[in-house]
């Protein structure tokens, strides 16, 4: 094989699974406050599924498949807002390990019409008027439970599977390469907690003066002390304290409505060009507030958790009004 030959083969990935990871950082222009700090957003809508969650996928699946918790063919089971269901289910595809998925009509179609387009099976628990709560997250996760219990499946159970940290180690570390180290504040929402506090601690490690922001729906800010509640942002916002989070991983909770996370997505999509979900609108709207708050010389790092395009069908409702 000649040199050439050899460059473009080097240049060809095995499968699609080798594309996860190392995301652009890109500066935001339009929607940042004037004399506020930098705002960068890393774009996790770069992953395959156009999500972040594929690299927790991929760390849950790797790492009991390398320690034989789960055998090669194995059946996997999870509970799911759907991100999270998305990037299994295209894991497993490739992996060849039959997937059961317990999700929820609260969450987008989009999301639950590509689990089955990757082949997986799905529950669908009915939830109340299309809200996420506390109790269809717990009904959510006791129904894979019984699932697992029946069938003798491996389930990856994310919101206490600290297997997920390694991704975020990673990520951590690209944050870090990015930026060249010149990182004031740190921005992320809260599902499983593993992202914030994967990223957070090993940015903290490079730099102790790192300000750490954890973003949670008001409508339910149990982790700041307010009550549960029901809210409409996509994959945060569990409605209790979840397994993974402790005190120490952030250094402030901000608060962000489901109508103020809305808004900021569809300004993302009109004034930047990134048409991403609420999640992320959560998460710009709390960097904002940060970069006011730290000056012209600082940067915030925030993260663009996946694309809007699966939020497509409900985003176009506003269209009509």
């Amino acid at each position: 094989m000649n040199q050439a030959a050899r460059t473009i083969d080097n240049a060809i990935q095995g499968s699609v699974l080798d594309t996860i990871g190392d995301t652009p950082l890109l500066a935001l222009r339009h929607v940042v406050p004037a004399n506020g700090a930098r705002v960068l957003l890393k774009l996790e809508s770069r992953n395959p599924t156009g999500s972040m969650k594929d690299r927790i996928a991929l760390a849950m699946i790797e790492a009991p498949r390398a320690d034989g918790r789960l055998q090669p063919g194995g059946a996997v089971v999870e509970y799911t807002g759907g991100s999270t269901g998305v990037s299994l289910a295209l894991v497993c595809a490739v992996l060849k390990h039959p997937l059961h998925l317990v999700s929820s009509d609260a969450f987008s179609k989009e999301k639950l019409d590509h689990m089955r387009l990757l082949g997986a099976q799905l529950t669908l628990v009915p939830s109340d008027n299309g809200k996420q709560t506390e109790r269809l997250t717990r009904d959510m996760i006791s129904e894979a439970h019984r699932i697992a219990q029946r069938t003798g499946a491996y389930i990856t159970a994310q919101m206490e599977n600290p297997d997920q940290l390694h991704a975020y180690t990673r990520m951590a570390g690209e944050i870090w390469e990015q930026t060249g180290g010149r990182i004031d504040g740190f921005v992320q929402s809260v599902g499983t907690a593993a992202s914030l506090r994967g990223i957070s601690q090993t940015l903290r490690e490079r730099d102790a003066r790192i300000r750490v922001v954890a973003v949670e729906p008001a409508e339910s800010a149990v982790l700041s002390g307010g009550p549960s509640g029901a809210h409409k942002i996509d994959g945060v916002g569990a409605g209790y304290v979840v397994p993974l989070w402790h005190d120490r991983i952030a250094d402030h909770i901000e608060r962000v409505s489901t109508d103020e996370a809305k808004a900021m997505a569809f300004r993302l999509a009109a004034e930047e060009g990134l048409f991403c979900g609420t999640s992320t609108g959560a998460n710009v709207t709390a960097a904002l507030r940060l970069a006011e708050r730290l000056g012209p010389d600082a940067t915030v790092v925030t993260i663009m958790c996946d694309t809007g395009m699966k939020y497509l069908k409900a985003f176009s409702q506003h269209l009509d009004h």
